[in-house]
């Protein structure tokens, strides 16, 4: 065997990718009742070997809701279409991310199933209350119209939790992908429809 295998299982940053990666699976098979031994026989590593990356299996949990967090953000990077000026074009990006996940089995379809799992976990849910906090705020300062984007997020939110349980069909999905960008492209007037009655009134 040569050193660099070695060093390889050694690296650091490395073995915590394979602890966070075994543990949404694990959570994924188990829910988060799972053990701790079971995510680390899971990595390959002793318990020993994951608690000096975490702390404690909380500490895990809220690692891997960070990690999805942040790995479904550069998805959504990546297709926002850097030639779309227009008010929206995040939410865009978010649509087709959370979309194409569904669709084609990708990584972002995985990330709020786990996230679903740990959310009966209190650190848990407050890192995802957190990070829900952060897409409004991204999504809005986009120049979406509030009430738009939360109609939106909701869509794309119940799509995934029907395509997890098997009530929402490929070819729906497709339809209601379509459907949300469209509304997006549209929102001044449907935010002037959705906008509250007390806000209507206000204006006149």
């Amino acid at each position: 065997m040569t050193d660099e295998p070695r060093r390889a299982r050694r690296d650091p940053g490395r073995t915590r990718r394979l602890l966070l990666d075994a543990a949404a699976r694990a959570v994924s098979s188990h829910g988060a009742g799972v053990s701790v031994e079971t995510i680390a026989r899971a990595a390959g590593v002793s318990k020993s070997g994951l608690l000096h990356h975490f702390a404690s299996k909380d500490d895990l949990f809220v690692a891997l809701a960070d990690d999805a967090y942040e790995r479904f953000r550069l998805e959504v990077e990546a297709r926002t279409d850097p030639a779309d000026l227009a008010p929206g074009r995040v939410m865009r990006g978010y649509v087709r991310a959370s979309f194409a996940g569904l669709r084609d089995g990708a990584s972002s379809a995985g990330y709020w199933a786990v996230e679903a799992q740990l959310s009966v976990v209190p650190a848990v849910a407050s890192a995802i209350r957190s990070s829900t906090e952060r897409w409004e705020s991204r999504l809005t300062a986009d120049g979406l119209d509030r009430e738009v984007m939360r109609l939106v997020l909701l869509a794309t939110t119940g799509a995934e939790v029907g395509a997890s349980v098997g009530a929402v069909g490929q070819a729906e999905l497709g339809a209601l992908e379509e459907q949300l960008l469209r509304l997006t492209a549209s929102s001044a007037v449907l935010g002037a429809i959705l906008a509250p009655q007390s806000e209507v009134a206000s204006d006149r």
